[in-house]
């Protein structure tokens, strides 16, 4: 205890700091000073200095000369990165939703976004007929056996000899229909970006690209009609969107393996099976 005593008094005695005039040996400056004060007064200052080089470090570039911290340039990636990975979520989302819409139009059901077939279909229920194609990602596309029906149920079957078809392009056909060869349709040779057009009104059903075919639209109409349009260079129309006979869907172009040459490739298909177009629309 008397060690301890000792201690402290130590610690509380008084000294005179004092400063003399070298020449004169007079008292310039004098303070009273002890070992407590003193200490206290370094560790404060001690503390300041150590909190004024924190600030200094992390708010100026010198932050980046620790090791460990990232450069800026990593925290750009980084950044970058993030937005890319969040970008590549949305459109897988996107590639489900439609994968699960072809699915479900595959098993004859109706998607449940599809409220503009519902909302001017004048029946109660739309049926959807099977109809077999590949997926779009696999590049073929077999069109030909589409029979997607967007026709009310009561409604009698319509004479195609009967309606009025629109040209979908002015041009030489330069390629006749030929079912024997696999030729389905008929090529038709216009003059560059000349835009193509719907023979009927009707519901864009098929929308894209395919590997052999290159940008190509599907258009249901009605009475169980399907008009199709390859090798198309632009796709004017989305799939959902209602179109008019005569209005621009697409614009000529020469895409896909299978095209050799600027055309359009253009089929009708009625109930599953493919007609010669010549046969309805004067070219």
């Amino acid at each position: 205890m008397e060690e301890k005593k000792k201690f402290y008094s130590k610690l509380k005695n008084q000294y005179r700091l004092i400063i003399y005039n070298d020449t004169t040996f007079q008292s310039v400056w004098s303070m009273k000073l002890s070992r407590l004060k003193v200490f206290t007064a370094t560790s404060l200052m001690s503390a300041i200095i150590v909190v004024l080089v924190i600030l200094l470090i992390a708010t100026t570039g010198l932050r980046e000369y620790i090791p460990g911290y990232p450069k800026a340039e990593y925290r750009q990636m980084l950044i970058r990165s993030a937005l890319k990975v969040d970008s590549l979520e949305t459109e897988l989302a996107k590639r489900d939703r439609f994968f699960k819409g072809i699915q479900t139009i595959m098993s004859g059901e109706v998607p449940e976004d599809d409220h503009i077939m519902e909302a001017e279909s004048r029946s109660s229920e739309v049926e959807f007929q099977q109809y077999n194609h590949d997926s779009i990602f696999q590049d073929e596309l077999l069109a030909e056996q589409l029979s997607l029906s967007l026709q009310p149920e009561n409604d009698d079957k319509t004479d195609i000899s009967r309606m009025h078809f629109f040209v979908p392009v002015k041009g030489v056909v330069t390629e006749h229909f030929n079912s024997s060869s696999d030729h389905f349709g008929i090529d038709l040779v216009s003059e560059a970006n000349a835009r193509i057009s719907s023979v009927l009104n009707g519901t864009v059903i098929f929308s894209g690209w395919t590997l052999k075919t290159g940008y190509s639209i599907y258009v249901q109409h009605e009475g169980n009609l399907v008009s199709v349009y390859k090798h198309n260079s632009e796709l004017l129309k989305n799939e959902g969107d209602q179109v008019s006979a005569g209005e621009a869907i697409a614009i000529i172009g020469n895409t896909g393996e299978l095209s050799t040459g600027p055309h359009l490739h253009f089929e009708l298909w009625h109930d599953g099976k493919a007609l010669n177009p010549e046969h309805y629309i004067d070219f």
